[in-house]
């Protein structure tokens, strides 16, 4: 297992006499995000088949958890990056051992890059978000959540490609937990999963436009929209100044930094949404992310962006 239980802890002052509010700390990771747990079982599946190498086409988060899982497994490891990616993510990429090649604007180029070269059979291709073995890595999150906090009713996650939401589906299916609401987040310039559940099926946006940078894609993976309707469920789409307020109260609450893409989920306990106005118990995923820096969060908090 490479990678750690996380705490689940109560948030005292966002909580009330009648809701609690948990986070589950994802951000403690030893790749500063949930991707560790997906990366982890997939990457020890392509060493237990032989491979020798894994690529990955990431923007940031999971292609550290992918290069740090594959080279603690003894396998080679190939991230492709687009250029958006900042460049002390790539350095950090870097720094595991892992070869960092910059290839395309957005991660749909860097995608098709990571294709070809995983045409060779002694390479695992190594998807951010839409692959079984990801989200059954991702599911054991559940697994804790429901040890520590059995009578959760409410998750609530932050939704990119749908990787994450994915194995929370599949954490609380194989619970059989089928009257836990799940409250999937978006920020306005990112909402595929929204999309989705309007036409019922993924559509592919014109256009990514967010501070999220860590949810932008374009389209989600298919698996989650077909089965979140075996829950309760709501979509919520924030704007990029709410999910930037998360960032910077989470920040001043427990000091520990998180992307955008996480401090949209945030921001739902910290606006009071109605998602979770009717919740005893809300878990929070804390999914973290590494493209974010003390001086950025500065620039945010004198800023102080209304809401």
């Amino acid at each position: 297992m490479l990678h750690i239980r996380t705490p689940l802890i109560l948030h005292t002052t966002l909580s009330t006499a009648d809701r609690r509010i948990w986070l589950k700390l994802e951000n403690l990771q030893p790749s500063g995000s949930f991707k560790m747990r997906g990366m982890g079982r997939l990457c020890s599946y392509a060493a237990e088949q032989g491979m020798k190498s894994v690529v990955c086409p990431s923007g940031g988060n999971a292609g550290l958890a992918a290069a740090m899982a594959a080279i603690s497994l003894g396998l080679q490891a190939v991230i492709i990056v687009p250029s958006t990616t900042p460049e002390a993510t790539r350095q950090r990429i870097a720094r595991t051992g892992a070869q960092v090649r910059v290839h395309g604007q957005v991660w749909d180029e860097s995608n098709q890059l990571a294709l070809q070269l995983a045409e060779d059979p002694q390479t695992q291709y190594v998807p951010a978000f839409d692959h079984p073995l990801l989200w059954e890595g991702h599911s054991s999150m559940v697994d804790e959540i429901l040890q520590d906090c059995p009578e959760v009713d409410t998750i609530v996650t932050s939704v990119g490609g749908g990787g994450l939401l994915a194995g929370i589906l599949t954490g609380l299916e194989r619970h059989e937990r089928f009257d836990c609401r799940v409250v999937a987040c978006e920020t306005e310039g990112a909402a595929s999963f929204a999309a989705a559940l309007e036409a019922g099926h993924p559509v592919r946006l014109s256009q990514i436009k967010t501070v999220a940078s860590s949810l932008a894609a374009s389209q989600v993976a298919p698996w989650p929209v077909q089965h979140i309707a075996r829950f309760p469920h709501q979509s919520v789409v924030l704007r990029d100044e709410d999910a930037i307020n998360g960032v910077v109260r989470y920040a001043e609450d427990l000091r520990q930094l998180v992307e955008p893409a996480c401090g949209v989920s945030l921001a739902v306990a910290y606006l009071d949404h109605p998602a979770i106005a009717a919740a005893h118990d809300v878990v929070i995923v804390v999914c973290g992310g590494v493209s974010i820096s003390p001086q950025t969060v500065a620039s945010w908090q004198g800023e102080r962006p209304g809401v």
